[in-house]
């Protein structure tokens, strides 16, 4: 065990990703934040390495200002008391509890409640090592500027948590967080009031010159903004949005808004609140525009077209801003692969993966009838009209995306608690319908478990062996070539199949179907099985006579077609298929 560790730990350290990472001195190498030391320990000894010009030991240091000297740390099962004893809070349960309850208890002694964000909380536990939480204030004057111009200079500048009193209002207080005792912790709470005050002060000057122009007078200056060096500015964009939201919103009394909103949306990006406070990009906007007498659901649709920005964020409520969420985050998706800036592995300077999951989930929600595949395409083909891509490469730049698309949509799957296969199966079909796929996905994982459905699986999987290694063989085929009876009895219950499942399948044309339908229809699927085993038994598929072989291979495209309405089957993985075909075969 040792000597594996001290080879592989040098690599692990390698392996850390950060958003920003540094170099210090005249080493060469980058990391979050300087290395100054390593401590490696496997029971009571070290695991021993080095890691460029640095060697692991047993040393360690605590609290920057409360125990600087190093400590020696006799074994791994010591290391928490010995960090405990220089003032590291070492289990990140107990920062979190401490920080919590710190602040709980100094809101209620002014009478209020802190508003303790998971994410802002997360984040300030792994800011400290001792935590000593504090309160502070500030000029009651600056509530009266909208909320948001208040809280993110507090929340996303300064990490401090917001008070609200009994009646839910925003109090002029705030609970800090010391990394450290409560030694002087007046003067850090003085400190702290000096910074935050100043933020408001900018927030105030900035929201008042704001003021003196209307959103609609911004829009002819985003001509002047670069969305991208390659893509064009923001209007153009914006522009592109518009019409794209109008193609998901077709008959609908929204769609004429479109492209108007979608032009105001993007304009608070000229204003001084955004340009100091990017985190408001679309809060101000709606705030000014319903400031400036904009009918109310435009203008949240001016802040909801951001959302999702994060997993398990809230999704849009209105129909304008469900269909700018999607039209913006599918027009830079589309954009950033068209110029070849595709995710690779871990990096995805873009958030192109964030985007394409926030695109799903609205997708899901609103269920559009518009499909995504043709938005997708016709997102890319708005590129080629603005000569960003040549007309020829359309079709390949929409297939790409949609690829990436479909790959998130799987992992969302996997999360959800969907079996891995399942989902393959459910993506293979087709995501242009993403709530459909969802529903399929759930359909196969109601019946997965039932014998008839491995059955089919397993049948279909046969289907798809033999015809997809079929080189030059089209899925097209002749009665009049069968010879034998179990041919034409597949044949007929194929089509029957066909003419009774496609149409309660094809979600375009008779509206979204629940997993219910979906399971259903594999229910009816499945009775092809004795067909095709029936057919398998009394047919030589690789007939010695060329053109009735791909003839019945040409029939067997077509069946795997017609198996694979609802899902891929032959994605399907079952325990006993996987045994049968790592046995030999023999006679």
């Amino acid at each position: 065990t040792m000597e594996v560790l001290t080879s592989i730990f040098p690599a692990l350290i390698d392996t850390f990703a950060f958003p920003k990472a540094m170099r210090w001195g005249d080493r060469d190498y980058r990391f979050g934040r300087p290395i100054r030391w390593i401590l490696a320990l496997l029971g009571d000894d070290v695991v021993e390495f080095s890691y460029h010009d640095l060697t692991s030991g047993r040393t360690t240091y605590g609290h920057r200002t409360l125990a600087p000297a190093p400590v020696e740390v006799a074994s791994s099962r010591a290391l928490a008391e010995v960090l405990e004893a220089s003032y590291v809070m070492y289990d990140q349960t107990r920062r979190s509890e401490r920080i919590a309850a710190g602040a709980h208890e100094l809101a209620a002694d002014i009478g209020g409640v802190p508003v303790i964000d998971d994410r802002l909380l997360d984040e300030v536990v792994n800011l400290v090592e001792w935590p000593t939480p504090f309160v502070g204030s500030f000029d009651p004057g600056y509530l009266a500027l909208p909320e948001p111009c208040v809280t993110t200079p507090m929340v996303d500048h300064q990490r401090y948590f917001p008070l609200r009193d009994g009646d839910d209002h925003l109090m002029a207080a705030f609970i800090g967080v010391r990394n450290g005792g409560d030694r002087s912790i007046d003067a850090v709470r003085a400190g702290n009031e000096r910074v935050l005050a100043a933020r408001l002060a900018d927030a105030k000057f900035f929201f008042e010159e704001d003021m003196a122009t209307r959103l609609v007078d911004r829009v002819e200056q985003l001509k002047g903004v670069v969305f991208q060096e390659k893509l064009g500015t923001m209007y153009a964009k914006a522009v592109r949005m518009g019409q794209l939201a109008a193609r998901l919103l077709a008959g609908r009394s929204a769609a004429a808004m479109s492209e108007p909103t979608a032009l105001l949306a993007k304009a608070d990006l000229l204003t001084s609140v955004v340009r100091e406070f990017t985190e408001l990009q679309g809060v101000r906007g709606r705030e000014y525009a319903l400031r400036q007498g904009l009918e109310p659901s435009l203008a949240e649709a001016i802040r909801e077209h951001y959302l999702p920005r994060f997993s398990g964020d809230e999704l849009p409520n209105t129909e304008l801003g469900a269909a700018l969420a999607v039209a913006d985050k599918v027009d830079t998706i589309v954009g950033y692969f068209a110029i070849g800036l595709v995710p690779s592995g871990s990096a995805d300077p873009y958030a192109l993966r964030r985007q394409a999951a926030g695109v799903l989930a609205v997708y899901n929600a609103a269920r559009y009838v518009h499909g995504l595949d043709s938005l997708v395409e016709g997102a890319a083909r708005l590129y080629a009209d603005a000569s960003v891509i040549e007309e020829a490469s359309v079709d390949a730049v929409a297939k790409q995306v949609l690829e990436f698309i479909g790959t998130r949509l799987n992992v969302a799957m996997g999360e959800a608690g969907v079996r891995y296969d399942i989902a393959d199966a459910a993506v293979a079909a087709g995501i242009g319908m993403p709530a459909c796929t969802w529903e399929r996905a759930w359909a196969v994982t109601s019946v997965a478990g039932e014998p008839w459905f491995e059955a089919l699986a397993t049948a279909a999987s046969r289907v798809r062996n033999i015809s997809v290694h079929a080189e030059g063989v089209s899925a097209q085929f002749t009665s009049g070539l069968f010879v034998e009876a179990a041919e034409h009895e597949l044949h007929k219950a194929m089509i029957d199949l066909e003419a009774e499942v496609r149409p309660s399948v094809e979600s375009r044309v008779s509206g979204f179907i629940d997993r219910n339908a979906y399971a259903c229809a594999l229910g009816r699927t499945s009775e092809m099985v004795s067909y095709i085993n029936q057919y398998f038994e009394a047919v030589m598929v690789m007939a010695e006579d060329l053109q009735v072989r791909s003839n019945r291979l040409g029939m067997l495209k077509v069946l795997d077609g017609t198996l694979s309405l609802v899902v891929d089957l032959s994605k399907i993985v079952f325990a006993q298929r996987e045994q049968l075909e790592a046995i030999p075969m023999e006679g």
